[in-house]
């Protein structure tokens, strides 16, 4: 067995290349031997890559999706330079020594314009540009050493200054060779030459040459800013010199100290976490690297990058310590932006690398579900992965759950390390080790007879902010949120003191943890009877459980079933840890106290009620025979609607006045459907048919299109007669003890699966009409919602309304309506006020792994604001969000429906494509629905493809379709001789022959 080696402790970071860009470039066509990428920039928003053409690619880092390309005739582009404080703004240098400056117009969405072409450097080669921090003007540096500056002034400035200054180009200085690099903070320019560094005060014109020895060779400089060194209230500025040293230099050019990096560069390198290969670390050390620095560019809050034609270095300068060296060949350039590294290499590619946390490392992983590569970083960072702060992140049910997706004949040797592992983990949570250390040293402690330990805190002690008791662990929801955003906004810098608290991902469960009553195991006592009941009564409640949703598995689409395989485990979890949450804050202290005997007395019936309903259902002859399950059920809810007091006695007459508006409306609308319906029929033949078909399937139901449409206008009728007036029950009225509240949320959630409603008792309404028993179904399904939200489970409740109520919208609407309640007070939530797209994307994909519903209550909030450029991005939240969620969100605009599948099934390899399209095609009918979407959106008009008598027009076939990639793999899949008929019918009547012969030859 092959055992992985383990990294010293020292090492708490990694470089990680979690994505390629590969196809980016391809995309670009960027990857030929004629065309390649030239120079590389990158800021917050954009990264910018010149070509040898003369063009530069900006590319929308969200997404990566290529939004400007600007033309150069000048030659090719040498430097690119990002205004860091004004991306509207971006400076190109082009092989014949012209600087360019571009505004990009984004605001006003207007064209990008040139604004300036200096001419000042023509004929010389521009080795480096540099922006202000503040002002709107361009440091540019050539080979001969001349520094000059471009002043940018524009209509934002207003008339008045365009009209004193009209584009001044100043020159700076020349210095005695090239320039390698520039930098620039604080009114002052740092220039590093091939001989030594400069540092100009550009306000008052002054120079000063920093130390006193030359030096011969490329030899970066960078400034170090205020408030990220260690509490010194200057910036510093670090200079790199021959021998892998640096000197620390003072904001007044005076050099402090030299930094040796010599010895420390001698350990062996870090591997880079990469998808396309195992990380390999070889413990044997490297010889004494004597190296010189070409540019040293400052990294996140306390670090100082380089590179060589050997590898990657990030230093802590101020410390004299080597973050890490990893090997990485052939580097041209590096434009970094906070963690983020763009390495461009000498054969025109370009990689992305993050310097990241380790256990931030195997979080990321572990959310992309690579589980071997992720269990792998795992064994390497052993000691990294032991220590309190990565278990923040890394707790020990996610290393369990990441050992149980590990394959046992291929990775047996990285599954008995990942044990060794876990077990020298103790959960977070523990009571055993940091409680007991801290009671033995800080505090003073007594046993009570009951098992409980005692504590008597001294005042002013260290532990007082350090012990886990249940005051320390209790935060308010507000000291919760405040947390997590500070969280959030820092994720980038990566780098944080290991003395910060960070929140929990999920904030729910962790408040869960806090109801839990503060006490220690002890291995002498006993168990009471009591938890043995607890554990019979969760053993039932699981069977219960189990084997009804084996039962409803049977008739679901895979496309809902990828989400239950995803953590079946916790589905029970999702709402009990919202409602503690929320019980938590309503009942706290003496008020608690107070109010438990007589909440206890409201439950006492229906606690006797779940215990005999539980006890019934674990009769096999019960649960698998519908009616029996529905008597045991209805006598239930009896008591749960006691208890509750949601009663809707008036209810039934409602029912029976939606019957009478129905029949009288039939009546009216009746000539009209017969009219509307006779000239649609042969459209519907090929177009309609399979949603029809899917509807039916999913409902049961045969349904006409009259009495499709008579459902649809009784169900808002009925809606709001019966359940507009409702409000929703996202909390439970008062606090429900957690061992009742599991049974309750197990039978409440029955009762809606097997349409166990209030008025809908026995055979009642078994001479009703089907149409009016299906419409009345969807008006109580709506009112059960809102009246028992806090006590059903939100995942089985969703997949439910997807398979039984497909035809019916009032009923998901209901649904989000909850959801939205539920997290009305999220971060998520409160960010959407600012109305900053991207910022939410990113704040929902940094709380991920996302395996709650509560997801969809985002997402549906995000569409209403930002309609359909908000529907692509959530192809990354697949499969937490499938595709028949975006076909409910977009289901009155099917096109934004249409741009979702497609960049879904784009996002995949060519190779997976058809893979992830048939395993979405459930029902089977789907596949004609999307075919006649793709088909008929971004697509020419049909008179232009097909005569009058179906037959082609000239020249027909030389139309594109914009969706033609997912057509032709809808077409490709395999089907049935009926099915491919039917589509070669809808692709005759669209014109689209060149697919119509594909499926004649098929």
């Amino acid at each position: 067995m092959t055992s992985v080696p383990m990294i010293p402790e020292s090492y708490s970071h990694v470089l990680a290349e979690l994505e390629c860009l590969d196809p980016l470039l391809s995309a670009l066509r960027l990857d030929s031997s004629r065309l390649k990428c030239t120079c590389i920039a990158v800021s917050r928003k954009w990264l910018a890559l010149g070509s040898s053409g003369g063009g530069l690619n900006l590319i929308q880092k969200e997404g990566w999706k290529q939004r400007l390309f600007l033309t150069h005739k000048e030659g090719a582009i040498s430097r690119v330079a990002c205004c860091l404080h004004d991306e509207d703004y971006v400076a190109v240098a082009t092989s014949q020594g012209l600087v360019v400056v571009w505004q990009l117009n984004q605001e006003r969405r207007g064209k990008p314009e040139r604004i300036y072409v200096s001419t000042e450097h023509k004929g010389k080669k521009v080795t480096s540009l540099c922006w202000d921090t503040a002002a709107l003007r361009v440091f540019v540096g050539d080979h001969v050493g001349k520094v000059s500056a471009i002043k940018i002034n524009t209509s934002k400035q207003g008339k008045a200054a365009a009209a004193f200054v009209m584009f001044p180009v100043q020159i700076i200085t020349t210095v005695d060779s090239r320039v390698v690099q520039l930098d620039y903070l604080d009114g002052r320019l740092l220039i590093s030459s091939l001989t030594r560094s400069y540092l100009c005060d550009t306000e008052r014109e002054k120079f000063w040459k920093i130390g006193n020895k030359e030096r011969d060779g490329e030899y970066g400089a960078c400034f170090f800013p205020a408030g990220k060194n260690g509490g010194s209230q200057q910036p510093l500025i670090y200079c790199a010199r021959p021998g892998s040293r640096m000197w620390e230099v003072n904001f007044e050019g005076e050099v402090l100290s030299t930094h040796q990096f010599k010895q420390l560069l001698s350990s062996p390198p870090l591997p880079v976490i990469t998808l396309r290969l195992d990380p390999q670390y070889n413990t044997s050390a490297c010889s004494l690297q004597s190296l010189s620095f070409p540019k040293l560019l400052y990294l996140t809050e306390h670090c100082v990058m380089t590179w060589t034609e050997r590898g990657i270095y990030v230093f802590i300068p101020q410390n004299v310590q080597v973050l890490l060296w990893s090997e990485v060949k052939d580097i041209q350039d590096i434009a970094v932006y906070r963690n983020e590294l763009f390495c461009l290499h000498t054969n025109g590619k370009v990689s992305h690398f993050s310097l990241l946390l380790v256990e931030r490392c195997v979080e990321r992983l572990l959310r992309r579900g690579f589980w071997s590569l992720a269990a792998r970083v795992c064994c390497l960072f052993q000691n990294s992965i032991i220590s309190c702060r990565a278990r923040k992140f890394l707790p020990l049910d996610k290393l369990e759950h990441l050992k149980s997706q590990l394959e046992l004949s291929t990775q047996s040797d990285v599954i008995s390390q990942l044990e060794e592992l876990i077990s020298k983990l103790e959960p977070l949570d523990s009571a055993c080790s940091s409680r007991r250390s801290s009671i033995s040293s800080h505090e003073s402690f007594s046993v009570l007879d009951s098992g409980i330990y005692r504590v008597i805190s001294r005042r002013g002690s260290q532990s007082d902010e350090d012990s886990c008791s249940l005051n320390g662990q209790t935060l308010s929801e507000d000291e919760r949120l405040k947390e997590f955003t500070t969280h959030q906004e820092e994720e980038q810098v990566e780098l944080g003191n290991d003395n910060v608290s960070h929140a929990s991902v999920v904030v729910e469960t962790d408040r869960n943890e806090t109801f839990l009553p503060f006490s220690i195991p002890l291995s002498f006592r006993s168990p009471s009877p009591l938890v043995s009941l607890q554990a019979v009564k969760e053993s039932v409640s699981s069977f219960v459980r189990k084997t009804t949703e084996k039962i409803g598995t049977l008739h679901m689409s895979p496309d809902v079933r990828v989400r239950q395989e995803m953590k079946d485990d916790d589905e029970s979890h999702e709402v009990t840890a919202s409602i503690a949450a929320y019980s938590q804050e309503e009942d706290e202290n003496n008020l608690e106290l107070q109010s438990q005997p007589q909440e206890e007395d409201r439950l006492r019936d229906l606690k006797i009620a779940t215990t005999e309903a539980i006890n019934k259902l674990q009769d096999p002859l019960v649960l698998l025979e519908p009616r029996c399950l529905r008597e045991v059920l209805q006598e239930w809810f009896l008591y749960l609607e006691e208890t509750f007091g949601f009663k809707e006695p008036s209810f039934s007459d409602d029912c029976l006045s939606i019957k009478e508006d129905k029949n009288v409306l039939a009546e009216e609308l009746s000539e009209v459907l017969e009219e509307n319906i006779e000239p649609d029929k042969h459209s519907e033949d090929h177009v309609g048919k399979g949603q029809t078909d899917a509807l039916e399937g999913n409902t049961g139901q045969d349904q006409t299109s009259e009495a499709h449409f008579g459902r649809e206008v009784c169900e808002n009728d009925a809606s709001s007669k019966g359940a507009s007036d409702h409000v929703f029950q996202v909390y439970p009225p008062y606090l429900i003890a957690r061992d009742i509240q599991k049974d309750l949320v197990e039978l409440t959630t029955l009762c809606f699966e097997l349409n166990v409603f209030p008025c809908k008792n026995g055979n009642a309404k078994e001479n009703a009409e089907q149409d009016l028993q299906l419409t009345v179904s969807w008006v109580l399904a709506c009112q059960f919602i809102k009246d028992y939200f806090f006590l059903l489970d939100l995942k089985r409740l969703k997949r439910c309304i997807t398979i039984n109520y497909a035809s019916s919208t009032s009923v998901w609407e209901t649904y989000i309506e909850g959801l939205k309640e539920l997290t009305h007070a999220s971060p998520v939530t409160l960010a959407m006020e600012n109305g900053d797209m991207l910022k939410i994307l990113k704040l929902l994909n940094d709380l991920g792994p996302w395996d709650s519903p509560l997801l969809l209550a985002h997402a549906q909030r995000l569409y209403e604001k930002f309609g359909e450029t908000a529907v692509r991005p959530l192809i990354k939240f697949y499969p937490s969000i499938l595709p028949s969620d975006i076909m409910q969100l977009c289901r009155h605009h099917p096109a934004h429906f249409l741009a979702y599948l497609d960049s879904l099934v784009k996002s995949k390899p060519e190779d997976e494509r058809s893979f992830l399209l048939q395993s979405l095609l459930n029902p089977e009918a789907l596949r004609l629905d999307w075919l006649c979407l793709a088909v008929s959106h971004d697509a020419p008009q049909r008179t232009n493809t097909v005569d009058s008598e179906g037959n082609p027009r000239p020249r027909s076939h030389l139309f594109t379709w914009g969706y033609s990639q997912l057509i032709l793999l809808l077409i490709k899949l395999p089907a049935d001789f009926v099915t491919k008929e039917k589509m070669a019918d809808i692709c005759k009547s669209y014109g689209i022959w060149g697919y119509l012969l594909l499926l004649m030859i098929s």
